[in-house]
């Protein structure tokens, strides 16, 4: 029997996994004051564009001798530069476990063709074997596995000790996980993610051995303009001082320094990560409590505070042909989505078929609450449409 519609509904049904939802209280007046119709590389430009990268710095408390730079191409092309840019030096070892994890996979074994490369796999739901990685290579891998909700646990594997270097797509953990700074030495993220930003632009974290790096290794091939991060011999300094490769959204630049003021009225840092926790624990309870929904990822260690990604494990539903199945899980997101309750919670196309509700810091831990009786009622009306 179908449930019941519930009468809450989430005030803000937007869970996606990105862009993400805005942070609470935004309107377009909060960036009415954008830098607009004037250069980015006039005095005041650049001095927004600063501000954007010192404030990052502050939020995050990254050492004062890590470089900070804002990339064009969203995480994508800032990770894009640093593969192109800091690899074939040494081997690479690249870990993969899920979409974006693979796709870097595919750019260093068959485009950039990097000669000695180990690629260290697992199916979605699970980490790799990470005792596996060797660090006298440098490491490539996902911070937070946005399309499985499988994260590393910590930084706590990653040798003191290492020759190589770690190379980090971190775009859905970064505000929301602590990063060991020591242990990382290139960071990527976009500004679209735990903050709520706009797309478009993507930042780049250099630590001091991948300064070296840039400035000690000429790469076997060609770099296209967009990543190109030295100049002369020496990292190109005027990159992380604010005079951006090209051309920057200005109203974009306005729209994250607006989330990153928001952010220093929550706590900072680590208040950015209480609401991620306590977002993301209102799912996990659901998830203990419902019979015919599972966590994608096994291990509780590594189950991701911002992608919760969800299986259904009715045994009605498993017994579906695959084709069928897919048809359900689908037909449930979009009946929330009809409901105006819940909007774009669908797996990421490559993943299995499933849900992936974002709990990032901008969404509030009350719209998660209302959230989880329309998910039961999504599913119940699914069911009834089987009999």
């Amino acid at each position: 029997m179908t449930l019941s519609k519930p009468s809450q509904r989430p005030s803000n049904p937007r869970f996606s996994s990105g862009p993400c939802a805005k942070r609470p209280g935004w309107n377009p007046d909060a960036i009415g004051d954008a830098f607009l119709g004037r250069s980015h590389r006039s005095k005041e430009g650049k001095a927004r564009l600063k501000l954007a990268i010192s404030k990052t710095r502050e939020l995050l408390g990254l050492p004062g001798d890590y470089h900070i730079g804002i990339m064009p191409g969203s995480d994508t092309g800032a990770f894009e530069a640093a593969l192109w840019s800091l690899l074939g030096a040494r081997g690479v070892d690249v870990l993969a476990w899920e979409s974006f994890g693979k796709g870097w996979v595919t750019d260093v074994v068959k485009h950039l063709r990097v000669e000695d490369v180990r690629v260290i796999e697992a199916d979605y739901g699970a980490l790799p074997d990470l005792g596996a990685v060797d660090f006298s290579r440098d490491v490539v891998f996902t911070w937070n596995g946005t399309t499985s909700g499988v994260r590393v646990p910590d930084g706590r594997w990653i040798a003191d000790n290492r020759e190589g270097l770690t190379l980090i797509d971190a775009t859905s953990a970064i505000f929301a996980q602590p990063i060991d700074w020591a242990k990382a030495d290139v960071v990527t993220y976009s500004w679209q993610k735990v903050l709520g930003g706009e797309g478009a632009h993507g930042m780049l974290i250099l630590s001091p051995r991948a300064v070296a790096r840039l400035e000690s290794h000429t790469p076997p091939w060609p770099l296209p303009k967009l990543f190109r991060l030295v100049k002369k011999g020496k990292v190109d300094a005027a990159i992380f001082e604010g005079e951006t490769i090209n051309t920057p959204s200005m109203l974009c630049v306005e729209d994250y320094l607006d989330a990153l003021a928001w952010a220093e009225t929550v706590d900072g840092l680590q208040g950015l990560m209480a609401r991620a926790n306590a977002n993301a624990g209102v799912l996990f309870d659901w998830i203990a409590r419902t019979p015919w929904v599972a966590n994608l990822a096994i291990d509780p260690a590594t189950r991701s505070n911002t992608s919760v990604c969800l299986k259904i494990v009715d045994p009605e539903v498993l017994a579906l042909p695959a084709a069928e199945h897919a048809a359900f899980v689908k037909a449930l997101a979009l009946r929330l989505e009809a409901e105006g309750v819940a909007f774009d919670i669908g797996s990421y196309r490559d993943a299995p078929p499933g849900l992936r509700i974002w709990t990032g810091a901008t969404v509030e831990t009350g719209d998660l609450v209302a959230l989880t009786p329309w998910l039961d009622w999504a599913f119940s009306a699914g069911k009834e449409k089987l009999r």
